[in-house]
């Protein structure tokens, strides 16, 4: 799988969870990340949300999970969530519309 197979299946499965999330979230400039030494590729959009306001970059990890990073406009990354399974993208990327008690990595 590339890495435009990868981002293009993020968005399916956001799609599929939450048809209306990525309108909602003024979701826009959606872009390919490339896979590295830390991932195996994502995807990256612009978002306008009400909590937040800037980019999303959601990576996948080699343990099949997701890393969700939330960009302000100043590129600082001001939350991050680790160990992110599919089914829980929406509920996740809901924090660009209100703030949410997700905490990063297992517990």
């Amino acid at each position: 799988m590339n890495a435009t197979d990868i981002a293009n299946t993020i968005i399916q499965q956001i799609n599929y969870a939450d048809k209306w999330a990525l309108p909602a979230y003024g979701a826009t400039n959606f872009k390919v990340i490339q896979s590295n030494d830390k991932h195996l590729g994502g995807v990256s959009f612009n978002v306008n949300g009400f909590n937040h306001k800037g980019t999303v970059n959601i990576l996948l990890a080699f343990n099949d999970t997701y890393i969700i990073n939330f960009i302000d406009k100043r590129s600082q990354v001001i939350k991050s969530v680790d160990y992110v399974y599919c089914d829980m993208l929406v509920d996740i990327l809901d924090y660009v519309e209100h703030e949410s008690q997700h905490h990063s990595g297992p517990t």
